[in-house]
């Protein structure tokens, strides 16, 4: 179980989270069929409350636990680090307990009078038990990302995921086709999140014993370079982890925290304009389709953030400067490069792909405008880990608490007018706010280079990649023939396979990536770019040693 580098962690994380993407949106294609608005928008409710106790109980520590210990690691305290790993545990058990009770009996109030959707209680009462898990689950994850070992975290990832997906669609099939209610679908739906908890913690406890194993072999905890670590009080261990994980718990609650507050005012703030109907079928289209959608571009992002934190903070506790600037504008470059097409793509591509995917062709405008706001999403992200790892996690939790005034301000204002577009249009400019604040605070701190002078070729390689890809999109919806399946299977394909080649070809063009920074790509994308300018008779130069 050796060490993970910054590239090779994202990547592990970034498969996991991709996969576990991929199956949730699949868990939503059949639900979609079986539940109706009442269920789906039960379902959606309780999921959205789910993500948010999830981070309340699991985001803020075990982050918290992996900057700690890499920081300990780093400078030979590893005893130290154990004695953490083992505080975090006996807090994550006593958490789980009470969030576990408390989301059982403050669901009915919740599904009444903030929601106004009474019928979701059961829904969210099922997902209740899973979250007696999830914080030991997470604290272990923190350890291991701690220690610069990704694996762990992405495989149990994906085992979650297929339980819970599994179990969700069987659960809401049996009760489905045994002529129960809608809500009473949604609460089996819902209670698939305690079968995927159970698989992810056997698979922590699995390679947490794998790691015991080699901790002994290596004399681990005995390579503490200050005696006495091993008695290092609980009582101080958690001053610091409350220290640095309050903030970031709110910075990590903002994306689920801004999906809920859509949930939860969206039919009190648009059933005068459209109807309580069609505000109730907004919940369900956006929280079945758009939400789960718009979580796609931002999964790398989210990988990065996650092991971008121990690597900054072990390098910031090194006094290395020089690494720390080379990795912040190496995570900020990568989110910028990778989301963007995705974000591009998915824009253009929502009819087909909403029409391939779910049932009923609405929200199309929905997918479409919250998943362009995930362009900022990715930046911010990125960047509130970075301020983390730097030790400022109060910078981003304060601008955090400016985007959601932002965002609520802009939903109260904009929904009389733009009705559910002006609450998700205020989604948008609460992400921008943030990301500029965050960039800016940064820029104070370390002196990144994302692209330096090479903004101009870069924005225009976004506006014709995703010209083209809107051309396309317009032609193949006019001209490709077949029946529904198969005509949006062959537009994704192309539209999404356009812009992707459209916008890699224009980077090069424009000299927006160079041949250097290419060569210090991965080397199976080395690999794949070599071949293709074999054509051209060319190669990219050798990588320099960091790139290696």
């Amino acid at each position: 179980m050796a060490k993970d580098s910054l590239i090779k962690g994202t990547i592990i994380l970034a498969v996991a989270a991709l996969v576990a993407r991929v199956l949730g949106i699949f868990q939503r294609v059949p639900l979609d069929y079986i539940l109706g608005e009442s269920g789906g928008a039960s379902f959606a409710l309780a999921n959205n409350m789910y993500l948010v106790l999830l981070v309340v109980a699991t985001a803020g520590i075990p982050s918290t636990v992996s900057k700690m210990v890499s920081e300990r690691v780093a400078v030979g305290k590893h005893a130290e680090a154990q004695r953490i790993y083992q505080a975090a545990l006996r807090f994550g058990i006593i958490t789980g307990v009470i969030i576990t009770v408390g989301l059982f009996f403050y669901a009915p109030f919740h599904a009444r009078y903030i929601s106004k959707l009474p019928e979701a209680t059961a829904a969210i009462r099922a997902l209740a038990p899973a979250l007696f898990f999830f914080p030991v689950i997470a604290m272990m994850r923190g350890y291991f990302q701690g220690r610069q070992m990704m694996m762990a975290g992405g495989v149990s990832q994906i085992v979650e995921q297929i339980l819970r997906v599994g179990t969700a669609v069987l659960f809401a099939f049996f009760l489905f086709n045994a002529n129960y209610a809608d809500p009473v679908v949604a609460a089996g739906a819902s209670f698939g999140g305690v079968a995927g908890s159970l698989g992810a913690l056997g698979v922590m406890l699995y390679y947490a014993r794998k790691l015991k194993r080699m901790d002994i072999a290596e004399n681990f905890a005995s390579k503490q370079t200050d005696q006495g670590a091993d008695k290092l009080p609980f009582k101080q261990i958690y001053k610091e982890i409350f220290k640095v994980s309050i903030p970031i718990v709110l910075v990590g609650l903002m994306v689920p925290l801004i999906y809920l507050i859509d949930g939860s005012i969206m039919i009190a703030l648009t059933e005068n304009q459209i109807g309580y109907g069609a505000a109730q079928a907004a919940v369900d289209i956006i929280g079945l389709k758009a939400q789960s959608l718009a979580g796609i571009p931002p999964i790398l992002a989210i990988a990065l953030s996650q092991s971008i934190l121990p690597v900054i903070a072990s390098a910031y506790a090194m006094r290395n400067s020089g690494e720390v600037a080379r990795q912040s504008s190496q995570a900020l470059r990568i989110s910028l490069f990778t989301g963007v097409p995705v974000v591009i793509a998915m824009v253009v591509a929502a009819r087909p792909i909403n029409n391939l995917i779910f049932a009923e062709p609405t929200g199309i405008d929905y997918i479409a405008l919250l998943t362009f706001g995930t362009l900022f999403q990715i930046i911010m992200m990125t960047s509130g880990s970075i301020l983390t790892g730097l030790g400022k996690p109060r910078i981003p939790m304060r601008n955090v608490f400016i985007g959601i005034g932002v965002k609520l301000a802009g939903s109260f204002a904009l929904a009389p007018f733009l009705d559910v577009y002006g609450i998700l249009i205020a989604t948008t400019l609460c992400f921008i706010v943030v990301t500029t604040l965050n960039l800016i605070s940064l820029r104070a701190l370390v002196d990144y280079n994302v692209l330096g002078g090479r903004w101009t070729g870069f924005l225009s390689t976004v506006v014709l990649a995703a010209a083209a890809g809107w051309g396309l999109e317009r032609l193949t919806n006019a001209y490709v023939p077949g029946g529904k399946i198969l005509h949006n299977l062959i537009s994704c394909a192309v539209v999404g396979g356009a812009v992707l080649v459209a916008y890699a070809a224009l980077l090069w063009l424009f000299r927006v990536v160079t041949a250097q920074e290419a060569a210090n790509f991965p080397a199976p994308l080395r690999k794949l770019i070599n071949r293709i300018l074999r054509f051209a008779g060319k190669s990219l130069p050798a990588p320099t040693k960091q790139g290696q």
